[in-house]
């Protein structure tokens, strides 16, 4: 499985440094990693940003900036009473989110700031992330960036490519039960959560991995995409 320390699919830097040098008009591009709970985002995320930072084309030039910084803040699930399907495609802030992002496409350009997640408190953290104006690529990653309603497609029209995770659902499976319990739950809990959350969103999620521009496995090209 690629890694922080594995080296990544040469071509994936490749598509990088285009978006990055497309940027030259002055207009930075986003890149959207999607997929669903478990197949890989973050991971990939963290090997390709460790890779663009090694690269000389791409040192100092790519920004990130997580979907999970827009989750409502638990007051506002709890008054939605949505507390209980946190994650789902409804209990995201989708506007603010999009709004960031056409921030990030703007001219001209501009230093901006955007929440992160604290996943020890489970909460949202204001204005922790901030983007340079000399990033010329954003790279983001969330579930729900192909989503076709809720306000998701806002999102998809700020993404000049998205890349699609995609695993084995039994694998997929046993990373999420494995993540829930390392934070915490207890294993039958952890299952459960898994059951009835994380493999609703998943179901959501595929049906829209024919719209991505790459489809990966494990951080190597599957297939191209839309």
């Amino acid at each position: 499985m690629s890694g922080p320390g594995t080296p990544l699919d040469a071509r994936l830097l490749d598509r990088c440094a285009a978006l990055a040098d497309a940027a030259a008009d002055g207009r930075r591009r986003v890149l959207g990693i999607s997929g669903a709970p478990g197949a890989g985002k973050t991971t990939l995320v963290l090997a390709l940003l460790a890779a663009v930072a090694a690269d000389p084309r791409l040192a100092g030039r790519v920004a990130h900036v997580p979907m999970d910084g827009y989750h409502l803040p638990n007051a506002e699930l709890d008054r939605l009473g949505r507390r209980d399907r946190k994650g789902a495609p409804d209990t995201f802030d989708v506007a603010a989110y999009a709004a960031t992002l056409a921030t990030a496409r703007s001219l001209p350009r501009a230093r901006l700031l955007a929440p992160s997640f604290d996943h020890g408190v489970g909460e949202p953290e204001p204005d922790s992330i901030e983007v340079g104006e000399g990033a010329d690529l954003v790279v983001t990653e969330g579930n729900y960036l192909l989503l076709p309603d809720g306000g998701w497609p806002d999102v998809r029209a700020q993404l000049d490519e998205v890349w699609f995770c995609d695993l084995r659902d039994e694998q997929r499976r046993l990373r999420l039960v494995q993540r829930h319990v390392a934070a915490g739950r207890e294993p039958d809990d952890a299952e459960a959560w898994v059951d009835r959350s994380d493999e609703a969103n998943a179901r959501l999620v595929v049906t829209d991995r024919d719209e991505a521009d790459l489809v990966l496995v494990d951080g190597r090209i599957a297939t191209a995409g839309a």
